[in-house]
């Protein structure tokens, strides 16, 4: 079950909370808003394909476990971006100095390392079907939880692209490091790998919208 599946039955993108390292959950007032009986619409969800509960918190709110949080990256590419409002001014981070103290260079260092990883993963061989219920280690679900706001942050009136796109960047810094998406040495590529080169995939459309809303061009070197 994926964000955009989740916003079509509810009305509205669904709200991601926690940090998903062990559960994937979004929180929706859908039922408050449609003014339907939430627990009503909670057994209709729960009869869903992907979903692993949901729960009614006090108020009425929804709280939505999705099973497999990875498959919400099919949902992020290229030709499935949506246009953005052009940048109010200019960039919010100068082009220097090129260290992790310029929260901008941290933000287009990482669309570099995800793009580049693209292109490591084909001389490698990293190929395969994508197995998005590969995407559980603590690091993977991090950089989902992160790609999970997209929807929301798009039909907002305030994206805040700048605070967003540092946040997926340093999700994405962790796990490019800690959790690598190519295999090392003689180390044979892996179903693993060719989810995570999917996983930096996403990562590099993401931060390269939320860059052209910030009037930026993504970077492909530095």
């Amino acid at each position: 079950m994926t964000p955009g599946r989740l916003a079509e039955v509810l009305g509205l993108p669904p709200i991601p909370r926690g940090t998903w390292a062990e559960a994937a959950t979004y929180v929706s007032p859908a039922a408050l808003r449609r003014g339907e009986d939430p627990e009503a619409m909670a057994a209709r969800l729960r009869a869903l394909p992907g979903i692993a509960d949901v729960r009614v918190r006090p108020g009425g709110f929804l709280e939505i476990e999705v099973a497999v949080p990875g498959e919400l990256v099919t949902e992020i590419g290229p030709a499935a971006a949506v246009a953005v409002a052009p940048a109010a001014g200019p960039s919010p981070w100068p082009d220097f100095p090129r260290t992790w103290a310029n929260p901008g260079f941290a933000v287009r260092y990482a669309h570099v390392r995800a793009a580049a990883v693209q292109r490591w993963a084909a001389e490698l061989g990293v190929t395969g079907d994508f197995r998005p219920g590969l995407l559980t280690g603590r690091r993977d679900r991090a950089v989902l939880r992160s790609l999970a706001e997209l929807p929301g942050r798009r039909v907002s009136r305030d994206p805040g692209w700048a605070a967003y796109t540092e946040q997926l960047a340093l999700a994405y810094h962790d796990a490019f490091e800690r959790a690598p998406a190519l295999p090392s040495g003689d180390e044979p590529p892996s179903p693993l790998h060719t989810a995570r080169v999917r996983l930096a995939r996403a990562v590099r459309d993401v931060l390269s919208e939320g860059l052209a809303a910030l009037g930026e061009t993504a970077p492909t070197g530095l």
